[in-house]
């Protein structure tokens, strides 16, 4: 994004977003084919499924910025986001990290709403249908 000059542009970080909601989906659709039908239990696997990326994501940023020039390149990039002031490396990712796990909450919760409508219209026609023989 750097090379292209596209770090300025809020909704390129949004794109990110679609990256997680399908891995997370993935991994609930993934449990229900492997007949894993728990509700906490998937809602568990959604939200592992996000913070393990998220983690990785920080850690990778972390690496970059450091690569960068450390705090010189955190105190210019932090600009785009809310943080505001002069955070430090492991401010921002902190900062990083409250952000990402509230966002991988709410994926996760939602998918699995989504998921658990599904799969109670499926369970209700099979019903219907081992009724009917």
């Amino acid at each position: 994004m750097e090379i292209l000059n596209l770090t300025d542009h809020v909704y390129l970080r949004l794109f990110n977003f679609v990256f997680v909601l399908y891995g997370v989906n993935l991994t609930i659709k993934q449990n229900y084919k492997d007949h894993i039908n728990g509700y906490l239990t998937n809602l568990s696997s959604a939200f592992l499924t996000a913070f393990v990326s998220l983690v990785i994501g920080i850690f990778s940023f972390i690496a970059y910025a450091n690569y960068k020039g450390g705090e010189v390149y955190i105190d210019e990039h932090a600009k785009g986001y809310i943080f505001g002031g002069d955070p430090s490396i492991p401010q921002f990712a902190m900062g990083l990290l409250l952000e990402g796990m509230a966002a991988s909450v709410i994926v996760s919760f939602t998918l699995m709403q989504i998921w658990k409508n599904k799969i109670e219209r499926i369970d209700t026609v099979d019903d219907l249908a081992h009724n009917e023989h």
